[in-house]
């Protein structure tokens, strides 16, 4: 893709300003009912994020250049099941700091490895900006308490 630093600086700050700056106080009026909606724009480039559910979720990231997709990560995933209410803000509080540190080499989800005190976040993942695939966990005290798998690509 022409442009690919313009593209994978835009797509780094659209998340940095989305749910890593703000989770859900980001939100728009959604297009799907039930479904949570952050957006962000600047001149011709425009990102969009809906997602449905909160301790187990599901969504898609699509990037937008002159009001054509161009490239679209979907992901799955969130809270151990019957942890959900006894950490889910946890969870996504440091989840959020995770994602800040979002870098140019893997622009789709965190970084390979962020850790806070006994919080470790883990991104796994094979491929390239063109077509992806991970699997990101976090770990509390050496345990699994939040796990998502996501992919996507350039839309051709």
């Amino acid at each position: 893709m022409a442009g690919e630093k313009r593209f994978v600086d835009f797509l780094i700050r659209a998340k940095k300003a989305t749910y890593a700056a703000q989770g859900d106080d980001a939100s728009t009026p959604p297009l799907l009912a039930g479904s949570r909606q952050l957006e962000y724009r600047e001149g011709d480039y425009f990102y969009r994020d809906i997602y449905f559910g909160m301790g187990f979720f599901a969504g898609q990231e699509v990037v937008y250049i002159k009001d054509k997709p161009v490239w679209s990560m979907c992901y799955a995933g969130g809270v151990e099941k019957g942890l959900e209410h006894r950490l889910a803000k946890a969870v996504y509080a440091f989840l959020r700091k995770a994602l800040r540190n979002v870098g140019h080499e893997q622009p789709y989800r965190g970084p390979v490895r962020f850790a806070e005190g006994e919080w470790i976040y883990r991104n796994d993942f094979s491929g390239g900006l063109e077509w992806f695939a991970g699997v990101e966990t976090i770990a509390l005290s050496g345990k699994t308490v939040y796990r998502l798998r996501y992919s996507g690509g350039f839309i051709r």
